[in-house]
């Protein structure tokens, strides 16, 4: 199966050179084809899969496109990609043109994704602190800085009682942009 991905992914290399140079990196147990740093496709047991979006949809509904399913624990996990079938192929303006589709709606996500600050990306935060500041209704970092350290660790508090004060520690820290272990002993 290997052989059959690499074959596919220098064969949309060539295809698609005038997009721009198309990297391919392991994701998944598949490949990614990217340009630029920005995913817009995906290789998988020897197939070509494009990432669909708003401009593709019309082609999808003509064609009736294979979905991309990987294994996730066990379940399968449908993704946004769609099959390229042999027609495709053979029709390499059409296929530029749904690869450009895919590449700049990949675009656009990837910028309006890194415009919107998640409160994970903040000093100290985690995934799972993310988490359950989202169940307790605080889902961005406009949001964690309005309500404050302390209301916001007695929101958490409420929802779970086994939050400790490092948390606490942990909300101010993130909310100046320092490690929780280098408040002022003043401030803790």
């Amino acid at each position: 199966m290997k052989v059959h991905s690499y074959e596919r992914i220098y064969k949309s290399q060539e295809y698609l050179s005038s997009l721009g140079t198309i990297r391919y990196r392991s994701l998944f147990g598949s490949y990614s084809l990217t340009i630029e740093e920005t995913v817009f496709a995906m290789v998988d047991k020897g197939e070509l899969y494009l990432r669909a979006c708003e401009q593709s949809v019309l082609y999808c509904v003509k064609h009736r496109p294979v979905w991309l399913t990987l294994m996730k624990r066990g379940r399968p996990v449908m993704l946004n990609y769609y099959q390229v079938d042999e027609k495709l192929w053979c029709d390499q303006p059409q296929l530029i043109e749904l690869s450009q589709y895919s590449l700049d709606a990949a675009k656009m996500e990837k910028h309006s994704r890194g415009s919107r600050h998640r409160l994970k990306d903040l000093p100290n935060m985690t995934f799972h602190l993310e988490s359950l500041l989202n169940e307790a209704g605080i889902n961005d970092v406009r949001t964690l800085k309005i309500l404050g350290a302390k209301m916001c660790w007695l929101r958490l508090r409420q929802a779970n009682k086994s939050i400790t004060e490092k948390v606490l520690y942990i909300l101010e820290g993130a909310i100046n942009g320092t490690h929780e272990a280098a408040l002022p002993a003043l401030r803790r």
